[in-house]
């Protein structure tokens, strides 16, 4: 099974995850690990059967898509994500990708979208149905943001950056986190690795740059 898709799918319409859970199974190459109605029981998933790629709603109870991943993102859990969704406006579109989502796919094409989907980001690429975001530029505006490497970094720092897009300093933003100095010096740290920057006054100069896409987050 080491070299199996396998996948979760999580969405809280049950006709609506049957008919794609069903299109799943029907590619051999495609392993369905089981299928969850709300955000809690997917994320428990994830924990439990450690798919390769977990395909989420959106908007479900308990926590949502999106919070999900924060949670995934947060335990490091070492799976790709792709979204269900309804929303076709830009912005979602560019929080989403930034959060490392590597597919985003339209409800409304699903059936004919999921498993090209699942194929191209098993590979390594990123999945956008053509009727979510047009025009063209907008999908790969959104796709650059993706790049920047901001959906690695965990709540916890993307706040830090954000505080420090708006030009805190570090004791500034101990006070208004209420955090020691050094957990804050700590975060920049990690920061800078994962975004591959060298020194504070350049992670400065990269959040001031990328302060439209840390908003969206």
């Amino acid at each position: 099974m080491t070299d199996a898709l396998t996948l979760i799918i999580a969405d809280d319409h049950p006709l609506f995850r049957k008919g794609v859970a069903d299109v799943l199974r029907s590619d051999s190459a495609i392993h369905l690990l089981g299928e969850a109605s709300d955000g809690e029981t997917a994320l428990r998933m994830i924990r439990q059967l450690t798919p390769r790629i977990a395909v989420l709603d959106l908007d479900m109870p308990g926590r949502n898509g999106l919070q999900v991943i924060e949670a995934v993102r947060e335990e490091q859990l070492p799976v790709t994500i792709v979204m269900l969704t309804m929303y076709a406006g830009t912005d979602m579109l560019q929080r989403a990708l930034a959060l490392g989502v590597r597919g985003y796919v339209s409800k409304e094409s699903a059936a004919d979208d999921i498993l090209a989907c699942v194929h191209l980001v098993a590979s390594g690429r990123t999945y956008v149905s053509a009727n979510l975001a047009s025009p063209a530029s907008t999908v790969r505006a959104a796709l650059a943001s993706a790049a920047t490497g901001l959906g690695e970094l965990t709540p916890a720092e993307r706040t830090v950056l954000k505080l420090i897009a708006a030009s805190k300093t570090s004791r500034e933003i101990a006070e208004t986190l209420k955090l020691s100095p050094k957990t804050v010096e700590n975060h920049r740290s990690n920061i800078c690795q994962k975004l591959g920057v060298t020194g504070n006054n350049a992670l400065v100069r990269f959040a001031m740059e990328h302060s439209a896409e840390l908003k969206a987050l």
